[in-house]
């Protein structure tokens, strides 16, 4: 294959900024000689409509009328008598990217199938052709050029079929991949490259447009859009993007991240259409799409199943009619304004044929709404940045300057009690966590490394990376799903800092933290807050194209308990800027550390100088404070002369005698008089302090929290309970119970597998106290993905949790043939096989397995699983081939 891999053209200069592409600057530069990162503004600020419908004829034409995507890419396959050949031999068999290569002829004929349907969009046959895809078939090194051939064949249709009144579009299809990043399957720079790879040949190939689709992470859409930017500049040719996430039938990405959360993520960046795809028929995307049409201002898709699939002898059956499609898709044009119809798993050229007829009359074209009001997201919700009863609480615990108990967990590399830590300040009510990992003598980035990834599946709350330094940055927002917040951003070390953390935070989708502080030192005085605080707005605003409603100013918060007279009058002076800068910008929100407002303090008097100062700030504007929620005492709780001894002490209401001697000071007043009064905490979340070792430890499960785990079980052992009764009536029941949750969809899958992960703790932990015989496993399995397909993420899954509950795990990979499989069971001694696969073809495979394990002479239970199974197919067709009920779904 000529010019198989991507080129690699000379990086700029470092920091460089190329504007030679239609003004598309270079988002992402790694400059490897000097070890710095080179920068640019992501986008103007804010998102054009106009300008961008003007600039490509594909929003053009989304803005004149909706347009029609062709369908399924896979179901015109089966129409076809493929063999290894068409692939180019077994070791690629089943890779649908070979056959722009090796079968062009059969591409080309589905792309004009769905043209002559009506189709205005077709998709290339690259949904694969990413590097760490293609790599399970040893061709990773060919990715940019498949997806170049991809977009050429898919070209040359669509100009053949286009004229003068109905352009032809070509979509550039980049598909989710099988290792998802904020499950840990891969990293960002794999990821990010490989995208950027493939991007860059469908960009080559001549595609209109670049599509993100059948999306099933949100961290990986960010960094596929990314990618998909720099491929762009690289390529010098900009093009429209278009990103589609998948909603599983709980209505919540494969990761677990809800409809909310991925709008809010999906708002900030610069991609022109969202939309959904697969998963589910058009019925159960209503709901959803009538979501994203009222909360976001840019174009729409839909891109439904036809239905939910039924597997019939081997094959999946889509019993959604053309016309049905048809008429749900007229429907969302009408009632919510789509602009893009069209159709995934399931449908034929008969299907977009119907939807192009049913979408050939006029549609009122609807005003898009504005954007979204201002939200940060975490891996599986969004959390208003303006809260409406009360202030955004951010906890402050994992603080490694701020928190001694934190810092010795991070000393010690203690990453379970530092995610324990984490989970209590979200139990506390948290909505946001401040995470802050930089400390003399440690290696931040390697902090990082270990923390952000353990907490952004275990905590469900969006994270504040707390840093100044823009590597480290950097390196916490590539760990983090949804929109996080970047602490903070100033002007101490000047401008050209100042300007790398903006520009990482519009790259990553970032709330942003400005600290009012400049060149000359930290603002004290009310007029000095007010002019960093309006040369920080000006500049992240104008230069960077960050809005203002999500920008968090911190204006700052001083002791006001020293006693010296330029401390007294911190707290008013901050209060009224608060005030003042609020009037002026109302759409910006204000943050304090808290409790620096009382340092110096004993523990009960700093619990009622916080609590009061919380309250003033909220009445002049506050919206957002990092606190320790059990140190926040209810005001109500205070007497009406307490009260007000606080506030005389907050605004300096000193009074003085004609002498000028001061006759009433309210700062040793205060000090005084809370000398011995005690003040409730704030009431925290219901405990379990006073359940059995048993409950404790079964609450422990479903929480996913190891903290304390260990003394609890030896709690419960000298309470009588055996190491084996834990295990079976305890810890099993436990993760039953997280199996019943995560089939109902309460339970999202990363907190399945902090489960598992606490199982696996528990276990290992009752083992030494066990009987040899006792530890023995509960059985043997051998785990594969059957020949023919790469598809492995479920299948870890399995394995994962089968391994945490007692079974030995023999995982032999993906593509393994019937006698790979049968070898294996022999060389373990297993007691079970579990065969998965995601493809269609991969079930007829699974039953011919079953039929040849059967003449082997082979009767121990077998567990199929796949998104093509179904009950029926295995309880009838599998069973059947394998003259047993020992096969289970």
């Amino acid at each position: 294959m000529d010019d198989a891999t991507e080129p690699t053209p000379a990086p700029p200069a470092h920091g460089a900024a190329d504007h030679s592409c239609n003004s598309l600057c270079p988002d992402w530069l790694r400059d490897q000689e000097q070890g710095g990162w080179g920068l640019a503004p992501l986008t103007d600020a804010g998102y054009n409509r106009a300008e961008r419908v003007a600039a490509f004829p594909y929003l053009a034409a989304l803005a004149a009328r909706p347009l029609v995507f062709d369908g399924a890419t896979g179901t015109q396959l089966q129409d076809f008598d493929l063999g290894p050949a068409d692939f180019g031999g077994e070791a690629t068999e089943g890779c649908p990217e070979c056959l722009v290569v090796h079968r062009s002829d059969v591409v080309g004929e589905i792309h004009r199938r769905y043209l002559d349907a009506g189709a205005d969009v077709i998709e290339t046959n690259s949904f694969g052709a990413l590097p760490h895809v293609l790599a399970e078939y040893g061709i990773a090194d060919q990715a940019y050029a498949l997806a170049r051939g991809a977009a050429r064949i898919a070209v040359a249709a669509a100009r053949a079929a286009a004229s003068p009144e109905r352009p032809r579009f070509v979509a550039g299809s980049l598909g989710p991949g099988s290792k998802l990043p904020s499950l840990g399957h891969i990293g960002w720079d794999e990821l990010y490259a490989s995208y950027r790879a493939g991007a860059r040949g469908l960009i080559a190939g001549g595609a209109d447009l670049l599509l993100v689709e059948t999306a099933q992470d949100i961290l990986q859409v960010r960094c596929a859009v990314l990618a998909c930017r720099e491929a762009m500049w690289l390529e010098g040719r900009e093009l429209p993007l278009q990103a589609q996430v998948t909603l599983e039938q709980n209505g919540a990405m494969l990761t677990g991240t809800d409809l909310p959360a991925a709008l809010c993520a999906l708002a900030t960046m610069p991609v022109d259409v969202i939309g959904l795809n697969c998963a589910t028929g058009p019925d159960l995307m209503e709901p959803h799409l009538a979501q994203i049409c009222a909360t976001t201002d840019r174009f729409v898709a839909c891109l439904p199943n036809a239905g939910l699939p039924r597997n019939v002898g081997g094959k999946a059956v889509f019993d959604l009619s053309p016309e049905e499609l048809a008429r749900w898709h007229r429907h969302f044009v009408d009632a919510y304004g789509v602009d893009a119809c069209g159709g995934c798993c399931g449908t034929g050229p008969a299907h977009i044929a119907a939807v192009a007829a049913a979408l050939a009359a006029p549609a009122t074209k609807r005003t898009r709404a504005p954007a979204p009001p201002a939200q940060v997201a975490g891996l599986f919700g969004a959390v208003d940045l303006r809260q409406e009863s009360t202030v955004l609480y951010v906890g402050e615990r994992t603080n490694a300057t701020g928190s001694k108990r934190f810092r010795e967990l991070l000393l010690a590399d203690d990453w379970q009690h530092i995610v324990g830590m984490a989970q209590e300040q979200a139990a506390e009510g948290a909505h946001v966590l401040d995470v802050s990992l930089a400390w003399t003598g440690r290696d931040e980035l390697r902090d990082i490394a270990e923390v952000h990834p353990r907490l952004r599946g275990t905590v469900p709350i969006p994270i504040m990376v707390d840093s100044t330094d823009p590597v480290a940055i950097a390196r916490a927002l590539e760990c983090l799903p949804g929109c996080p917040v970047v602490n903070s951003v100033s002007f101490e070390n000047g401008e050209e800092r100042f300007d790398a953390i903006c520009r990482l935070a519009k790259r990553h989708g970032a709330a942003l933290v400005c600290l009012a502080i400049d060149e000359q030192g930290m603002a004290k005085s009310t007029e000095r807050k007010l002019a960093v605080a309006a040369r920080m707005y000006r500049r992240a605003t104008a230069v960077h194209g960050i809005p203002g409603c999500r920008l968090l100013f911190d204006l700052l918060t001083f002791p006001i308990t020293q006693g010296d007279e330029e401390s007294r009058p911190l707290a008013a002076q901050t209060l009224a800027a608060i005030a003042q800068f609020a009037a002026a910008h109302p759409e910006v929100g204000f943050i304090l550390g808290l409790s620096n407002v009382s340092f110096g303090l004993k523990a009960n008097a700093r619990r009622v100088l916080n609590s009061v100062f919380l309250d003033e700030a909220r009445r002049h504007g506050l919206s957002a404070a990092i606190l320790d929620a059990p140190k926040i005492a209810p005001i109500d709780q205070l007497s009406p002369d307490e009260l007000e001894l606080t506030r005389d002490l907050i605004h300096d209401r000193r009074r003085f005698d004609d002498d000028g001697a001061c006759s009433y000071d309210p700062l040793f007043r205060f000090i005084d008089h809370f000398a011995s009064r005690t003040v409730a905490r704030a009431d925290g979340p219901a405990d379990d302090a006073d359940q059995p070792p048993e409950r404790r430890i079964h609450n422990r499960i479903l929480r996913g929290s190891r903290v304390g785990l260990e003394d609890l079980l030896d709690a419960a052992r000298a309470q009588g309970w055996t190491p084996l009764a834990l295990i079976n009536d305890v810890l099993l029941a436990a993760m039953q119970e997280v199996g019943e949750r995560f089939g109902a969809g309460t339970m999202q899958l990363p907190f399945v597998l902090q489960a598992a992960e606490c199982m696996k703790a528990s276990v290992a932990h009752l083992e030494q106290f066990m009987d040899r015989g006792a530890v023995a496993t509960k059985g043997r399995i051998v785990l594969a993905t059957v020949k023919g397909d790469v598809h492995d993420i479920g299948k870890n899954l399995v394995g994962i949790i089968l391994a945490n509950n007692g079974y030995t795990v023999h995982d032999i990979g993906i593509k393994q043939g019937v006698e790979a499989i049968i070898a294996a069971v022999e060389e373990h001694g297993a007691d079970a096989v579990g065969m998965s696969g995601l493809l269609v073809k991969s079930t007829e495979i699974m039953r011919e397995n079953l039929r040849i394990m059967a003449e082997r002479g082979l009767r121990l239970p077998v567990i199929c699983g796949g998104a093509a199974l179904n009950r029926r197919f295995v309880d009838h067709d599998l069973r059947a081939a394998y003259g047993s009920d020992a096969v289970h779904y």
